[in-house]
């Protein structure tokens, strides 16, 4: 299904990372034909906003390899990072969310970049190795970007990026007190990095629904399925608009 660019900038890429998420929301926007992991995969326009999709696979280095495959400065006005994600424990006054909530990132943070000393983690900020050039681990999402999602979005609030999901309660804290996160998934900040370090100005966002708690694992509870038809859903109301 791999087209050739246009030249009018106003579609977006959304970047899917396991199958059955790649899966949800391909079907509920119309595509029929196969699909191969990495490659550009236009959808029927069925409302406002005009969608490409990718399969990445899962993970901080698929993400970011997939959207750098596929991206097209020329065609693409905004790249998103979507899925399901993990409930993290409340801290202070930070927002909650809830399994089948749908969670718009204000920040995408990268959780567990860096090195654990005697005195505690260091992320590559604070040892002086920032992935993105303002200084920081984490991404803040154009304001233009959040206003379309919160259109289809239960909760805003910061999403942790890791490569160890928290199937542990201390885990699940330290994410907390490194992030301020109130969910995390695998990916976020890495499809935000790649995108723009090859267009700067490229708008970016990640939206997720709640799939499960995270915390120790077998005390953890999930509605796979539920999210992901919550996700199809909610991918297909961002597609029209709404």
């Amino acid at each position: 299904m791999t087209q050739s660019s246009t030249s009018n900038p106003a579609v977006w890429l959304i970047a899917l990372a396991a199958p059955r998420e790649f899966s949800a929301v391909a079907t509920a926007l119309g595509v029929t034909n196969p699909y191969s992991m990495w490659e550009l995969i236009h959808t029927p326009k069925i409302g406002e906003i005009e969608i490409d999709l990718v399969w990445t696979g899962v993970g901080k280095s698929n993400a970011a390899g997939g959207v750098a495959r596929v991206l097209d400065v020329d065609r693409h006005v905004g790249v998103l990072s979507a899925g399901i994600a993990g409930a993290l424990p409340i801290s202070g006054s930070q927002p909650s969310c809830s399994i089948l909530d749908v969670v718009c990132a204000s920040e995408s943070i990268f959780a567990d970049e860096g090195v654990q000393t005697p005195d505690g983690f260091e992320s590559c900020a604070q040892m002086g190795f920032a992935p993105f050039d303002h200084g920081t681990d984490s991404i803040a999402h154009d304001a233009r970007t959040i206003s379309l999602l919160d259109r289809v979005a239960d909760v805003q609030g910061k999403i942790a990026t890791v490569s160890v999901c928290s199937g542990t309660n201390h885990g699940a804290e330290q994410v907390v007190d490194r992030t301020g996160a109130i969910a995390e998934a695998m990916e976020g900040a890495a499809v935000g990095l790649a995108a723009q370090r090859i267009d700067p100005n490229i708008m970016t966002g990640e939206l997720r629904v709640i799939s499960n708690t995270t915390g120790d694992r077998g005390a953890q509870i999930w509605d796979l399925d539920g999210a992901m038809g919550m996700l199809g859903k909610t991918i297909g109301r961002f597609a029209q608009g709404m």
